[in-house]
């Protein structure tokens, strides 16, 4: 790994589209070397993920707006996030995460891998 420290700056992170109500802005991981894959997701009011899954663990951390989430059996009580919230999502443990609001909701992911590793079910 380098011993620089390395910026990365919001308005030139890579977007990419997540769908229709969906985005992500790509800090680390993948080809740079580092060992976790960060990034903020920008998600419109009614977003959802599909049913899925990591072989590491997500952390999860709301920067603006609400998230729901819950675990795979756990669907009738979410957990309900707002900015300076964070969960940790299990490795291999199926997950969904929602904005149920009417604002937009901006979170940092954090991957515990280089490269995003999703199953989806």
């Amino acid at each position: 790994m380098s011993q620089t420290a390395k910026i990365v700056r919001g308005a030139e992170a890579e977007k990419n589209p997540l769908g229709p109500l969906s985005s992500r802005q790509h800090f680390t991981g993948d080809s740079d070397g580092l060992p976790v894959l960060t990034g903020i997701q920008i998600s419109l009011p009614g977003y959802q993920t599909n049913l899925h899954f990591h072989p590491y663990p997500e952390y999860l951390f709301v920067l603006e707006g609400e998230m729901e989430a819950w675990l795979q059996g756990e669907e009738a009580t979410p957990s309900r996030l707002g900015p300076g919230d964070m969960i940790v999502l299990p490795a291999n443990v199926p997950h969904v995460f929602r904005n149920p609001g009417t604002t937009v909701l901006r979170h940092l992911g954090i991957h515990t891998s280089p490269t995003r590793i999703v199953k989806n079910l």
